[in-house]
């Protein structure tokens, strides 16, 4: 079993995200606090290999508890669970070390996606005992499939938002709704439904280009990474 900690200093936040994480198979919830000083303690004991962290505590950040755990040499993986949507936040998590960064509000799926991609990074590493470079990057993609498997609405089918995803990642260039569309074999109205939902999900990159006259076109690229 992963041994997880649920830190936020919202009680009832806190028992919504443990119900959540003992829904997940393989995942047990080892302790519930509301505070960097007893989230440390309960690391200080041993025995907990996930950290759910809320950056917003009373006593200090979430960010500023993982920077102390590196400090005294607690490897415990991280996923940020917080409010905090400031990209300066964002790119501190990742400099910490945080594997995943889920947005509040969120729902079971959203959350059960990510410890799903967790569990299948730890199984990948403990696989391995030396990674040539298809190991590296199977292990550095597995966390990336989260963002591309999360539930999608309903109405919204995962084959075409795969094909979506597969015209996009071969384009050599940002698309418009209309490119994608004639390259997918869709709807315009179509196309431009899934893009505008993978777009507000983050999976996919919107760009404006400016003409002479009218509105801006926009254009959709499939991060690399």
């Amino acid at each position: 079993m992963i041994e997880v900690l649920v830190v936020d200093d919202d009680f009832r936040v806190a028992e919504i995200n443990a119900a959540y994480v003992a829904r997940v198979p393989g995942f047990h919830v080892g302790a519930k606090v509301h505070n960097a000083a007893q989230a440390m303690a309960v690391l200080e004991r041993g025995g907990i290999d996930l950290l759910l962290l809320d950056h917003f505590l009373p006593d200090e950040t979430g960010l500023s508890l993982v920077r102390r755990m590196r400090q005294r040499g607690h490897l415990t993986d991280v996923i940020m669970v917080t409010a905090s949507r400031d990209v300066a936040t964002v790119q501190a998590a990742m400099c910490f070390g945080a594997l995943q960064y889920l947005v509040k509000p969120f729902t079971f799926p959203g959350l059960r996606v990510k410890l799903e991609a967790y569990a299948q990074l730890r199984r990948t590493l403990d696989d391995a005992e030396e990674a040539g470079q298809d190991q590296v990057d199977r292990i550095f993609g597995t966390l990336r499939t989260a963002a591309t498997s999360a539930p999608l609405p309903k109405g919204h089918s995962a084959p075409t938002a795969e094909l979506i995803r597969k015209v996009l990642t071969e384009a050599v260039r940002p698309l418009s709704a209309h490119e994608v569309a004639t390259r997918a074999g869709l709807s315009r109205s179509t196309a431009q439904r899934y893009l505008k939902r993978l777009e507000e999900s983050g999976r996919l990159r919107l760009t404006l280009k400016y003409g002479e006259t009218g509105r801006p076109e926009h254009r959709y690229a499939w991060p690399s990474r």
